[in-house]
């Protein structure tokens, strides 16, 4: 009997032997010779280290290092196969000799029946050699806050087209905007022509080589535009070729135009007119913007007697009947032993003289300079830091067919150490603008 339950029990520990041998995963064999640089055998320690990891039949492979001497450059070891395991499976093999680490290197073993060489399985340094990493979709419900970001962005709607400018339409998502590839687009999304009549651009209107309708006689003097020029100096007349000056040879009032009498046209004479006309459906569209002529800092002096300070001479023919010119200046005086005196000149007129005293420091103000048909009319207005404010107004018949300078000058009363400067001044000058 006893013998009986010895063989029972005998049999039952050769089966769970067998079960657990069954279990043991596929190993690899790596066999290879090592040297050293020098050609001798190397002789050392070879330590395998790794992270835990599944191998490719479901065993669980735990982290642990192995230690292997070398002995003679003989190197055999099994290991479980890391490119068909778990992702990010591999070894760390550590070379030591002498008590020195040599190097490392990183082995990927794949399954095999046969023996490796070292060559076989090295691979660089930080590739990760294994079945790649399962990934699933991320849904836009998944991430937080993702779908009402997308909510509120404006989307494509039907019209919507590449290489287009890009509009919104009334349902707030992006067309791509409709028109010809020369059009202008508005900002209410509609596009058209661009610049002045239905396009709706703010520019002007333009009549060229128009010949103006009226008897060429000899006697007659009044003859009709198509439509006013806007502004009146845009207009330029030719007779048989040669520039009729306004004011010189002839005036304008809206689209009419009367030579003087040395000027009427004569038999035979061809006239031809060029000018800028506003759109009588967007009187705003050929406004003309004020022009700065002269801004800039000027020089300063300590004569007893008036010296220019800084000029802006306009050229000839750029001011007209209409036009209107404003000057604006800043005196600095430095000092306390005498007074001093700022003056403003355009032409051959005085526009401003104004005396101050030693304590003052400054004097400012401005002059505005109209043209009309017979002369010119200016006013001024200038005060100090403490000085009063004081006003003047005038006439002046300078020739505006000339070149023009608006002369800046000043003096100090008495010789000393005092100055006067000319700290700044801007020179602007306002076109001549009508509108139907």
């Amino acid at each position: 009997m006893r013998d009986w339950k010895r063989a029972a029990l005998a049999a039952a520990m050769m089966a769970m032997t067998a079960t657990t041998a069954g279990a043991q995963p596929a190993l690899t064999t790596i066999q290879d010779t090592l040297y050293r640089a020098d050609g001798t055998r190397f002789t050392g320690t070879m330590y395998i280290a790794y992270d835990n990891f599944q191998a490719g039949d479901t065993s669980d492979i735990a982290t642990a290092n192995l230690t292997l001497p070398i002995v003679n450059g003989v190197l055999k070891v099994q290991l479980v196969p890391t490119t068909t395991a778990s992702a990010g499976a591999q070894y760390s093999v550590r070379y030591n000799s002498g008590g020195i680490d040599q190097f490392t290197e990183i082995w990927a073993v794949p399954p095999n029946t046969i023996s490796m060489r070292v060559r076989d399985v090295r691979i660089s340094s930080g590739v990760v050699v294994g079945p790649p990493p399962v990934t699933t979709p991320v849904q836009i419900s998944d991430v937080v806050g993702l779908q009402n970001e997308l909510a509120v962005r404006p989307m494509e709607g039907v019209g919507f087209s590449p290489g287009r400018s890009a509009v919104i339409n009334s349902s707030g998502q992006i067309d791509g905007a409709a028109g010809n590839l020369s059009d202008c687009v508005r900002v209410d999304g509609s596009s058209g022509p661009c610049g002045g009549g239905s396009g709706g651009g703010l520019m002007p209107n333009y009549s060229d080589g128009e010949i103006p309708a009226g008897l060429v006689n000899g006697s007659n003097a009044a003859f009709t535009l198509t439509y006013a020029p806007s502004p009146a100096a845009s207009l330029d007349l030719f007779r048989n070729g040669l520039f009729m000056r306004q004011g010189i040879d002839y005036s304008i009032t809206g689209n009419q135009v009367t030579f003087f009498l040395t000027s009427v046209p004569q038999t035979g004479d061809l006239l031809v007119a060029s000018y800028r006309y506003a759109n009588p459906s967007n009187p705003l569209g050929s406004l003309t913007q004020p022009q700065v002529v002269c801004s800039s800092v000027g020089n300063n002096t300590s004569a007893t007697t008036l010296t220019s300070l800084g000029t802006c001479t306009l050229p000839a023919g750029l001011l007209g009947t209409g036009d209107r010119l404003e000057v604006q200046y800043q005196y600095a005086h430095s000092g306390s032993g005498t007074g001093f005196t700022g003056e403003v000149h355009i032409g051959g007129t005085t526009v401003v003289s104004r005396a101050a005293p030693a304590t003052e420091t400054l004097v400012v103000g401005h002059t505005a300079f109209g043209i009309f048909s017979g002369g010119q009319v200016w006013d001024s207005q200038s005060w100090g830091a403490s000085l009063s404010a004081s006003v003047g107004a005038g006439t002046s018949a300078v020739d505006i067919t000339q070149p023009l300078t608006v002369d800046f000058r000043g003096l100090v009363g008495a010789a000393g150490t005092d100055t006067v400067a000319l700290s700044n001044f801007t020179v602007v000058r306002y076109p001549a603008q009508t509108n139907p």
